[in-house]
């Protein structure tokens, strides 16, 4: 399994902005579609208390959204947590 986890949507614009960013830098992931199955929505509400997507993870942190990863990376704080996860495992 990937260091990034990405819960998403198949018709959300927010999900498929979030994913050509970490595409953009060069990471993999695993992609969750909650639409997929039932009880998948539920799940991640269970573990992120957020009904929306995308839900974002890196490593152990959970960054929330794409407007939070892009906050992240318009602070130049992404590239040293896709990093940091990349080392912890």
């Amino acid at each position: 399994m990937s260091d990034i986890l990405i819960y998403t949507t198949k018709i959300c614009p927010y999900c498929v902005m979030a994913k050509r960013l970490l595409d953009k830098k060069g990471v993999a992931y695993t992609e969750i579609n909650v639409d997929s199955a039932p009880g998948l929505r539920e799940e991640m509400m269970a573990k992120t208390q957020r009904r929306t997507v995308p839900q974002i993870y890196i490593g152990d942190v959970h960054v929330g959204g794409f407007d939070d990863l892009y906050a992240l990376d318009q602070q130049k704080k992404l590239d040293d947590l896709l990093r940091n996860a990349h080392e912890i495992t």
